[in-house]
């Protein structure tokens, strides 16, 4: 019988487990993946207790805390803390999301915290998002005209405005691509959600005379045609938006120019 096994140093075992911290009366037990790329050893889970009555509600308040007052060689990142930047994205109990727009009430315990996943790793919940950062370049996002460019702005009505809700507002998190089983086996050819969700925001912008182009760059097998409708993308999104519509007006775009 055929052993599949993971490769040595990629098991992830039990770690430290940190003390409970003094006096408190109401603590919340976190579990954080921890890997250091600088020690040649196996990935752990080291385990913390949070102090709940001298931490804020939010779960990136737990982690701050638990940096601040317990360990702090934990690395994570982390900004605007408004679910604007999305630097703080990473996997919350089984589920990619923002760390700062969920309260550590609203997850399961123990609170289970992980680097977003099937991304390189640079450190504990600290992805190599040079990749996705890449694709997002790809699809160019900016107008491209040949029109001479107005003494003002480039005119757009309320409808063609309206056309960009649920695109623009996309805060490039990466949570949508790398929920994507698709995109885990194929992120080095396929653009994923979140690129093609930003290349349709151009697509059907109306002041963008570039459509033609703008298609022809996602024409092919692995860059827009991997998507088989999963939907995870859009379960994901903590914005709320729905990647995988975007996905599909494209494919409904690249039948309709053939004809």
């Amino acid at each position: 019988m055929v052993q599949l096994t993971l490769p040595k140093k990629s098991k992830v075992k039990e770690g430290k487990v940190w003390p409970k911290p003094a006096g408190a009366k109401r603590t919340t037990e976190f579990r954080i993946y921890r890997w250091n790329p600088d020690h040649d050893e196996n990935p752990r889970i080291d385990t913390y207790f949070v102090d709940r009555d001298d931490c804020g509600p939010m779960l990136l308040d737990a982690i701050i805390w638990i940096k601040d007052k317990i360990d702090p060689t934990l690395t994570f990142r982390r900004s605007c803390r408004e679910g604007v930047c999305g630097s703080c994205s990473m996997n919350i109990d089984g589920i990619n999301t923002l760390a700062c727009t969920i309260t550590i009430d609203d997850v399961a315990k123990p609170v289970r915290i992980y680097p977003l996943p099937h991304m390189p790793v640079v450190k504990d919940l600290v992805p190599d998002l040079s990749g996705f950062y890449a694709q997002h370049e790809q699809t160019e996002p900016w107008l491209h005209t040949e029109t001479p460019a107005p003494e003002k702005e480039w005119p757009q009505s309320h409808e063609e405005r309206g056309k960009l809700d649920g695109l623009y507002e996309c805060i490039l998190c990466a949570c949508c691509s790398t929920s994507c089983p698709s995109y885990w086996w194929n992120s080095d050819r396929f653009m994923g959600p979140a690129a093609i969700l930003q290349s349709y925001r151009w697509i059907v912008d109306s002041r963008d005379e570039a459509t033609g182009e703008r298609l022809d760059q996602l024409e092919d097998p692995f860059r827009l045609y991997r998507c088989h409708t999963i939907m995870n993308c859009s379960k994901a999104c903590p914005k709320g938006l729905n990647p995988a519509k975007a996905i599909a007006e494209v494919k409904k775009m690249m039948l309709t120019r053939r004809f």
